[in-house]
């Protein structure tokens, strides 16, 4: 983690404007974000993707690109030229600030040249049966970077650095087909939905050919020697052999001579299959916590007809909470992307007191959460819809507070009630003063807890309270919270 009760940003969202400012942004306002108690930054892809100045970042064409060559119709990328990403990450560090990059090693799209290769096609739903015989196919699988010229990496990536692409140039209109080039099989070691899920999109990188994984290893040595960055966050690693994370971490962190934090992204609302991920790995690496991700939309969507108390179980928080990175939402999540499963406004603050004034986990701020987003895209049935994501930004601020000077020490839980929970900090040697929390998804309720101080006055820091509550001689006391929402009871 970054530090003690550490907490990460993720300092973009899929519709972040396409004008270059985001990198300048981040140098603008780092110091003010680690004011407010953020210790780390999550930046998005930072490299040429296939459709240049719009490209959000993953679908990657040039990781060696990060806006400084003329390649896929701009110099720039989506968030700023390479010279405004190394000061972004400089301003990040002079605040104090941990940076981790955006890794996206499993595809490549937008290849330069089309070459003629023989492939066996497979349906998308399944990756075990071929759909036909082996055939020639045309896959944009040649990517030369003619405008970098060799410019930090010679590799040059053919059809044989890939196993599987989803586009025959022969036959344009065939549509949810894979195929499985000659020589070639779906990497082990990823998750099993259709079969074998190693494939996600474009040109699926072979991470079983030795020069491939060297190619990655090299990639990831020259990212920290130019950037400075302190970790990565791996995205879509269940597509990925899982065997190949240890090499790779232990290179990189061999080359720095340091510690790097490393997150992955395995999307499943499956705690099981995420344990089995971590453990897998040795706990080299941490997880998203998608399945308490699920449960809070889960809860937003029903209300107070959800029983809060099962929001303490089935997550990677409770299973494994030293190899676990919890988040409310984020750019697939939110409205009108892939995974679209967002967090409903009035529960995000419920939300976002559980990850971050609870015990465990390395709890992750979303752009979108904290600054609000207005943006439109098309649904899913192709109609244009706007999107209004309206800032929390000042409740997150007193949670942050709250968990730089109180979420210390013993947790004691009141999961007694379906409609309201709570929960107390007792603090320890270096931050004596109890914190107490209250939320209910219904009508406005209380909790009578134990904060471990007599006679002690406690205020409400998210101003639903005027009144401040005062604990007995034994150190007990009455919290109360308002309807649908969330209070947080600091000692004074």
């Amino acid at each position: 983690m970054a530090a003690t009760n550490g907490v990460m940003m993720q300092y973009f969202h899929w519709y972040n404007p396409a004008d270059g400012s985001l990198w300048d942004e981040v140098s603008r306002n780092a110091s003010a974000l680690a004011q407010a108690g953020i210790t780390a930054l999550w930046l998005p892809p930072a490299y040429k993707g296939s459709l240049g100045a719009n490209d959000v970042g993953y679908a990657v064409y040039d990781l060696y690109d990060l806006g400084e060559f003329a390649q896929k119709g701009s110099i720039r990328t989506k968030y700023g030229s390479k010279a405004q990403y190394l000061a972004a990450i400089q301003a990040a560090h002079t605040a104090g600030l941990q940076v981790y990059a955006d890794a996206v090693l499993n595809h490549r799209i937008g290849g330069d040249i089309a070459e003629p290769c023989c492939a066996t096609p497979f349906q998308q739903n399944n990756r075990l049966n071929p759909a036909g015989p082996m055939r020639e196919i045309s896959a944009y699988t040649q990517f030369n970077f003619a405008a970098r010229q060799d410019q930090y990496s010679n590799f040059r990536w053919n059809h044989t650095h890939f196993d599987a692409v989803d586009y025959d140039a022969l036959n344009p209109n065939e549509r949810n087909t894979i195929y499985l080039l000659a020589g070639k099989q779906f990497d082990d070691a990823v998750a099993l939905e259709a079969g074998n899920y190693a494939y996600l999109m474009g040109c699926d990188v072979d991470f079983q050919n030795p020069s491939v994984q060297a190619e990655l290893i090299e990639w990831g040595k020259w990212t920290l020697d130019t950037t400075g960055v302190d970790g990565f966050r791996l995205d879509a690693v269940k597509h990925i052999a899982a065997w190949f994370f240890p090499t790779w971490i232990d290179a990189m962190e061999q080359h720095t001579g340091k510690d790097l934090f490393v997150v992955g992204e395995y999307w499943t609302p499956d705690v099981a299959e995420l344990v089995a991920y971590v453990d897998r790995l040795g706990g080299r690496i941490a997880a998203f916590d998608v399945p308490l991700h699920y449960q809070f939309h889960t809860a937003s969507r029903q209300g107070a007809a959800y029983n809060l108390c099962q929001l303490g179980f089935n997550h990677l928080k409770q299973r494994r909470p030293d190899h676990v990175v919890t988040f409310v939402d984020n750019h697939d999540s939110q409205p009108l992307q892939a995974l679209e499963s967002p967090v409903e406004a009035w529960f995000k603050p419920l939300a976002y007191a559980f990850i971050l004034l609870r015990q465990h986990g390395y709890p992750c701020i979303f752009y979108a959460d904290y600054y609000g987003a207005e943006y439109c895209d098309a649904d899913k049935s192709g109609d244009i819809q706007q999107i209004q994501l309206v800032s929390h930004r000042f409740l997150i601020d007193r949670f942050l507070h709250a968990r730089q000077h109180y979420a210390y020490g013993e947790q004691i839980d009141y999961f007694d009630f379906p409609n309201c929970i709570g929960w107390t900090r007792l603090g320890d040697v270096d931050h004596p003063k109890a914190m107490a929390v209250v939320m209910s998804n219904s009508l406005a309720g209380y909790k009578r807890m134990y904060v471990g101080q007599a006679n002690a006055r406690f205020d409400d820091h998210t101003g639903h309270h005027n009144e401040p509550v005062r604990s007995n001689l034994d150190g007990w006391a009455s919290f109360p919270c308002p309807a649908g929402s969330v209070s947080v009871w600091l000692q004074h």
